[in-house]
This record gives C-alpha cells, sequence and structure tokens, in this order.
C-alpha cells in the first residue's frame, strides 16, 4: 500500500453530507476512501484531457500551420455547418 500522508481539508457542508452518505450507503469504509477515489477520477480526467491535446489538439494546430491554405474563416465554416444541419432536418421531415 502506498504511504498515506494525513491532509486537512475544509468542505461546505453539503460537500461533507455527500461523503457521509456515500460512507452511510456502504460502498466505502471512510470519508478518505471516497475523497481518494474522487482524486482518482480527477487524475483520470487529467490524463484523458493531456491524451487528446498531445494525440489530437496538437497535431491539428501543426497540420493548420503547414497549410494555411485549407484554412476557412469561423464565419463560413458555421454557415457550411448550419446548412447541412438544415438539409438534413429537411430530409426527416
Amino acid at each position: 500500500m502506498a504511504k498515506v500522508v494525513k491532509r486537512t481539508f475544509s468542505l461546505t457542508e453539503e460537500q461533507a453530507r455527500f461523503i457521509d452518505a456515500r460512507v452511510e450507503a456502504g460502498g466505502y469504509v471512510s470519508g478518505s476512501e471516497v475523497v481518494r477515489e474522487g482524486l482518482r477520477g480527477l487524475q483520470e480526467s487529467d490524463a484523458a484531457i493531456e491524451r487528446w491535446l498531445q494525440e489530437e489538439v496538437l497535431p491539428t494546430v501543426a497540420e493548420m500551420d503547414a497549410h494555411p491554405e485549407r484554412l476557412i474563416p469561423i464565419d463560413e465554416a458555421f454557415d457550411r455547418i448550419e446548412t447541412k444541419l438544415r438539409a438534413r432536418i429537411k430530409a426527416a421531415e
């Protein structure tokens, strides 16, 4: 088991009630477990965002920098999207 470091945090009453309810429901042995689970979720979310940035956003930016002639103004992009959506709505009617 990893080394445990004790910390003290202030919570809102709502947050404290949430933690207590999770423990009382039997899903966790202690409030500390609830908080650790929440932190693991935050870590996973941060890691997913970092992967998205590295794997999708940065390559897209690099592609845009390499081929600026492919870029279109935002107004034109929204017009194209709106036109496609209207066509789909009309086709569904």
